[in-house]
């Protein structure tokens, strides 16, 4: 989808939140303050990012260890039906990182729960629903991956702004 060229609002917003936002009751407020914006453009322009699908999602990332219970989900889906498998899965609440591989298995995501009681019921509920095979790949060890980008502007205002 083509969207309009980014503002400066949310260029800034994509270089200086990707990996930390503010840790407050009043995150978007202490976004605005940092910026030199309202919350309410803010609250604009991370809306139209959503709308753009620039980002998929916009908010923190948690241990699901510590917060609950998670797993690695892989499903071998017949490819004529992958897509429309996904946007199914979608529906899933504690559904995320639905993403196709090369592979057997071509359809994997990250599935989340409460607890691991909960995380079962998932687990049958879409077992249930879904034909297909599928394996459960609980994490045995976990990595800390740095998925922040360089994001690589033309020369703007923004630039300027932030170089003092």
């Amino acid at each position: 989808m083509q969207h309009p060229p980014l503002s400066e609002l949310q260029k800034a917003i994509l270089d200086l939140y990707q990996q930390s936002l503010p840790a407050s009751l009043t995150p978007f407020a202490d976004m605005a303050t940092a910026l030199n914006c309202s919350e309410t453009d803010v609250i604009n322009a991370l809306n139209q990012l959503l709308e753009y699908g620039v980002v998929k999602r916009f908010g923190p990332v948690f241990d699901h260890q510590r917060a609950g219970a998670s797993t690695l989900v892989a499903m071998a889906v017949d490819a004529g039906k992958l897509e429309e498998e996904a946007l199914r899965l979608n529906a899933f609440a504690g559904l995320n990182h639905n993403y196709e591989r090369e592979h057997q298995y071509n359809l994997w995501f990250v599935l989340t729960a409460s607890s691991e009681q909960q995380l079962q019921l998932k687990l049958q509920e879409i077992c249930a629903c879904h034909p297909w095979p599928v394996l459960i790949l609980p994490m045995e060890q976990s990595y800390h991956i740095n998925l922040g980008f360089p994001l690589q502007w033309t020369r703007s205002q923004h630039e300027s702004a932030t170089q003092h």
